[in-house]
């Protein structure tokens, strides 16, 4: 099998011209169709034998004709199921046996290891959707309709093997149709673990606000009320969405003030390509993104003639955007609004809702009504968010339809579970060459996401049936996942945010040597117990040099400075410049409060951030003083460039100091003030600013690989989620001759960092980890 490896085991026992090999495969090679392929492939080569799922793995066993076996064999690799992903295969030579014909055996566990992975939930596939529109079907409008092609997996599995009785389906007894589907391998709903009907599966309610049943047809009832501008929680794949119209501005906009989202846009489910053309510029690989089976949102950039409700993403010229990928979706787009709002069903930045009781609670006074079903969820599971730059699809928060797919490893090694940190949580455990990470659990601020967090823990370690030697968390003693660490009967290590990010970048890329690392993002605990976030490191996994770093600034009144971008202005300009200028964003604010709080250093964190200083620049620029999410003044500041980088730049500099250079900054802020004294528009700032940073990167850069002679570069960090920074860095240093490291299958953000944690941790278990 081409691009797999055998690993061939004895001699092949020959009898009447017949040979009979035992092989074992592993991978995503569980619920998605792969026993029925092998089934159909076997008989079609007249080989006897059988295959049956157990928890190492798929086990074939088969016997025929040498020339039989081996275009059986080379059938596996080039004809599988698309969903079905081959790993490895163990291959081994057998006595033979006497037998009649090739059988699917029933599957084992046996108490043995689990070795085999879970495939993501799936879009509905072509095959289901033309059944589930066609009135002569017998699933015709069924909001349930699957097959081994799509359809839920991970959301659904309790444990392995991926078997009906391990899955919340085990409720659900299949009718005879149905359950003549499941037994044949020649029919596509073979072992569907979900397979069901109208007559024997999970049937749709509709309930009022105060989750009263209303009569009438459940769908029909539904995209009524969204047509009227009322707000729909519906229960999804991974979990609630709240819907409203997309086209109707006063439900949008009382969408946000109920849900206590002011501004963070929200993401958009359209019917077809056909609609999405026509509000937004899509290229080939957005297109190519928003078909595949994954089905993540993808950030568009919008079309001039945009139509949509104003309040979808205020102040963002990109659109989050998704097809519908469960029947329940398509149905709703095609009988009610064809676009609609699509956020999750959550307070603020709480988890989605995942069941009917917690939703009915937990969104009392936000929906008007409640579109639920009867099939449990076992595991929420946000929606996944995309980007497409510098030629890749790029992750931004890895959710449903990745999970729980898993990293490759360059390596095995020990089982590791790395924690992340306090901001776009995941976890990840590290199983042999496998980097399983969580799906996206969001801030650990709040009683329900920190639930979440230790039932997803909880969950991995149960499925995969290990338990991790080593536990790694963050630095920062305040976070809520370095406390749970510290009370766990396992050992422990702490490592450094910013190194993290640095070695899930390397771990992502295979990258074995070390690199100079680019990080940058808005918060990260500094060995010294500073705040970092513009770093220039060097080093590996096994320990990094702080080569350089921004210049330290102070943030009055501490974390209140992240949500009051006003505050780091002010901080900014009192350090940066002789004589403090006054200028239009300090009319709103009691500045001479935090003026004397900076002429005390009193109530100071002192910080290096990236992510302060486009706050910073944003504010001053009179973007926005105050935030209501993470990000919200530096994307604004991004916007403004609209879609390009300058080519002339601010004035920085670089100091060493103490052995390490300083990226000094003061005189960037000296120039955006000049700037803006001058009439400079926030535009051609913002385009300069964004150049300033390019080149500032790309000289300490050249400083770090002259120094040390290495000539491969990784960028991770939040701040490289801005596409201008992002696309101008990789451009300049491939130009230059760098290899150039970044994040694709995970995002740069946060979300990274568990992978990071538990890659250290493995050089540490091997004693390699210099902290």
């Amino acid at each position: 099998m081409a691009g797999v490896a055998r690993k061939k085991i004895g001699t092949p026992l020959s009898v009447q011209g017949e040979t009979r090999r035992r092989l074992l495969v592993n991978g995503i090679v569980q619920g998605v169709g792969f026993r029925p392929f092998v089934y159909r492939t076997a008989v079609g080569h007249a080989l006897t034998g059988f295959i049956r799922n157990t928890a190492s793995g798929v086990l074939i066993e088969v016997q025929g004709l040498p020339v039989s076996l081996e275009k059986f064999c080379c059938a596996l690799q080039s004809d599988h199921p698309p969903l079905a992903h081959i790993e490895a295969v163990e291959e081994s030579a057998l006595d033979c046996v006497a037998e009649t014909g090739f059988v699917i055996g029933a599957s084992s566990i046996g108490g043995a290891e689990v070795e085999t992975l879970i495939p993501p939930d799936i879009a509905l596939c072509s095959d289901c959707r033309r059944e589930l529109l066609d009135s002569a079907n017998r699933r015709f409008r069924y909001p349930f309709i699957n097959c081994t092609n799509c359809g839920p997996r991970y959301t659904i599995v309790g444990g392995l093997p991926y078997d009906r009785p391990f899955t919340s389906m085990q409720g659900f007894t299949m009718c005879p149709e149905c359950e003549k589907e499941y037994h044949d391998p020649f029919d596509r709903r073979f072992h569907a673990q979900p397979n069901a009907c109208s007559l024997c599966g999970p049937t749709l309610s509709l309930l009022d606000a105060f989750g009263m049943p209303l009569p009438g047809d459940a769908l029909a009832e539904s995209s009524a009320f969204l047509r009227k501008g009322l707000i729909v929680a519906l229960k999804g794949l991974g979990g609630f969405h709240f819907a409203v119209d997309a086209r109707n501005e006063e439900a949008v906009r009382r969408l946000r003030t109920l849900k206590g989202r002011e501004a963070k846009p929200f993401a958009v489910m359209m019917r077809d390509m056909s609609l999405v053309r026509s509000f937004c510029e899509v290229s080939a690989g957005e297109c190519d993104a928003l078909n595949i089976a994954e089905a993540p949102i993808v950030l568009l950039k919008k079309n001039k003639s945009c139509t949509l409700a104003p309040s979808i993403a205020p102040d963002n010229n990109r659109l989050g955007v998704m097809l519908p990928y469960t029947p329940l979706h398509t149905l709703l787009l095609n009988e009610g609004p064809d676009v609609l709002v699509m956020t999750s069903a959550n307070f603020s930045e709480e988890p989605i809702v995942n069941e009917n009781d917690e939703a009915l609670m937990r969104l009392k006074g936000i929906a008007d009504a409640f579109l639920v079903h009867d099939r449990p969820i076992y595991l929420k599971c946000d929606d996944s968010v995309t980007i497409y730059l510098s030629g890749k699809l790029r992750q931004l928060r890895r959710s449903r339809g990745y999970i729980p797919a898993p990293v490759y490893l360059r390596e095995g090694g020990a089982t590791v579970l790395g924690i992340g940190g306090e901001f776009k949580n995941t976890v990840t455990l590290l199983k042999g060459s496998h980097a399983l990470v969580s799906q996206h659990i969001g801030d650990m601020k709040n009683f329900e996401a920190y639930s979440h967090f230790q039932q997803t823990v909880a969950h991995l370690q149960r499925l995969f049936q290990v338990t991790p030697e080593l536990v790694v968390h963050d630095l920062h003693p305040g976070y809520m996942t370095t406390q749970w660490a510290e009370h766990q009967a396992i050992p422990l290590l702490g490592v450094q945010h910013h190194h993290a990010h640095l070695a899930a970048c390397l771990a992502e890329n295979k990258e074995e040597g070390a690199a100079i690392g680019l990080v940058l993002d808005g918060t990260g605990y500094g060995k010294d117990g500073t705040i970092w976030g513009g770093e220039v490191l060097i080093g590996d996994a096994a320990g990094v040099e702080r080569f350089a770093s921004f210049e330290s600034m102070s943030l009055p009144g501490g974390d209140v400075a992240v949500t009051q971008p006003w505050r780091a202005a002010l901080a900014y300009l009192y350090k940066s410049c002789p004589d403090l200028p006054y200028l239009p964003f300090m009319k709103e604010h009691n500045i001479q409060m935090v003026l004397e709080l900076l002429d005390k250093q009193v109530n100071m964190i002192e910080t290096s951030s990236c992510g302060r200083l486009f706050d910073a620049v944003a504010a001053i620029c009179n973007l926005r003083g105050e935030v209501t999410y993470e990000g919200e003044a530096a994307i604004i500041l991004m916007h403004a460039a609209g879609g390009t980088i300058g080519n002339k730049s601010f004035r920085y500099a670089l100091q060493e100091e103490k052995g390490r250079w300083i990226m000094l900054i003061s005189p960037i802020i000296q120039d955006v003030v000049a700037a803006l004294q001058k009439g400079m528009s926030v535009s051609d700032i913002s385009r300069r600013f964004h150049r300033t940073l390019v080149n500032c990167f790309q000289d300490i850069v050249e400083k770090a690989s002259q120094t040390t002679g290495i000539k491969t570069v990784a960028l991770s960090g939040g701040v490289l989620q801005n596409e201008l920074l992002f696309e101008a860095l990789c451009h300049e240093f491939q130009t230059k001759g760098y290899k150039v490291l970044t994040h694709a299958l995970l995002p740069p953000n946060d979300g990274s960092i568990s992978l990071g944690q538990a890659i250290i941790g493995r050089h540490y278990l091997k004693g390699q980890y210099l902290p």
